[in-house]
């Protein structure tokens, strides 16, 4: 809550009680300036003897800065030659003592005693306000911190038990699925290839898996999820539970059995590093360079991928023409595979001396960028038969 302020001839007052005191002693300088406008050194000579003595009572430093002012007044009269040399300074600051101004002090002293209780009682008021507005204030953030470190926790512990049963290639899993996310329905007349051993056990937990994504030397070792729904797993786990982490996830569009030209992965970028926190890490060459490969399985098939492009780009409007990275999902002719190969290279950060082919299999991940609003960090991959070392 701000402190009300009052002025007054320049000088600043905090209580209404000085502030009308302030008031009293502007009345009494404004008649005594009418005074002595265009006096003689003689003329102030007499108010300053007058002020001295005690004739007028100022209760603030408006009385004391006028007493300065006759004091100054009547130094620059004297100089010019024209009245009686200037009394002292001090003469001016010593207040007279007198029953009468003793009196008077005391009065002046009662009628500020409602005041001064007031403002007292209001800074109390305001001082246990401030102290309960922080109590709450460490008692919200104490709590988020705890929840924030058990979804953490929670995230890493599940995904580490993922990561251990997709190694169980053989060891059989009893189906428990949650009914929750809508499933992708494929083509029946499509031919399903046979699910690879180490995700049969995942599979069986969940059918929305379609694959299983890691980069050496980060955090990213997770699966990755797949729904009509791209919203869904935005906020939820493996396991069909809230998470705020939510979790790798395939673009809706995006098709593994046929398979689609490229497949868009997105995955939130946590503080924490978990998902895509440290995807932004290819934004550096150097880490590029020795970070080149990206392992990305489907669940029918391995595959390894090579990075090329690393770009920045943000979430378009639906009117604005331009390059929209998330759209690129097929491409119909070699023409306009060029085109998306020509868009990326443009926005790349860096030249990799990697290229692609119409017909070659493209890996992009997805993930937020925080230098703009809807801002996106991408990192475009092609599929190769081996890692070169």
């Amino acid at each position: 809550m701000a402190v009300k302020t009052y002025i007054v001839e320049g000088r600043q007052f905090r209580t209404e009680a000085d502030y009308k005191l302030a008031c009293r002693d502007q009345q009494v300088v404004e008649k005594l300036r009418e005074r002595i406008k265009g006096a003689d050194s003689a003329a102030l000579a007499e108010l300053k003897k007058e002020l001295a003595d005690g004739k007028y009572e100022f209760y603030t430093l408006v009385g004391q800065d006028f007493m300065d002012e006759v004091d100054e007044k009547l130094k620059k009269a004297s100089h010019a030659g024209t009245g009686k040399p200037a009394v002292k300074k001090s003469i001016l600051t010593k207040r007279p003592s007198s029953p009468q101004k003793a009196a008077s002090a005391k009065k002046t002293d009662k009628e500020l005693e409602p005041f001064v209780r007031e403002e007292l009682k209001r800074r109390e008021r305001n001082r246990k306000l401030l102290i309960l507005f922080c109590s709450i204030f460490a008692a919200g953030c104490l709590g988020y911190f705890g929840v924030y470190s058990y979804y953490n926790y929670r995230t890493d512990a599940t995904y580490k038990q993922l990561d251990a049963l997709k190694e169980q290639a053989n060891e059989a899993v009893s189906p428990a699925l949650k009914p929750s996310a809508p499933v992708i329905h494929y083509d029946a007349d499509k031919e399903t290839p046979e699910v690879l051993e180490e995700y049969k056990n995942l599979l069986n937990k969940n059918q929305k898996l379609i694959g299983w994504l890691k980069i050496d030397d980060t955090n990213i070792n997770y699966p990755v999820m797949q729904t009509s729904d791209n919203d869904y797993y935005q906020d939820h786990n493996l396991n069909q539970e809230y998470d705020k982490n939510g979790s790798i996830f395939m673009d809706k569009d995006c098709d593994v059995l046929k398979p689609s030209t490229n497949f868009i992965l997105y995955g939130h970028h946590m503080k924490s590093g978990q998902m895509f926190g440290d995807l932004d890490k290819y934004e550096d060459k150097k880490y590029a360079e020795a970070h080149p490969y990206i392992d990305f399985d489907t669940i029918y098939e391995h595959g390894i991928y090579r990075v090329m492009y690393v770009f920045r780009s943000r979430v378009y409007n639906e009117e604005e023409i331009t390059f929209k990275y998330y759209q690129f999902i097929d491409a119909l002719s070699e023409k306009e595979f060029d085109s998306y190969m020509e868009e990326m290279a443009e926005l790349s950060l860096y030249d990799t001396g990697i290229t692609a082919q119409f017909g070659d299999q493209l890996l992009t991940l997805s993930t937020c960028d925080y230098q703009e609003k809807n801002g996106r960090f991408v990192v475009v991959a092609k599929k190769v038969a081996a890692k070169e070392y």
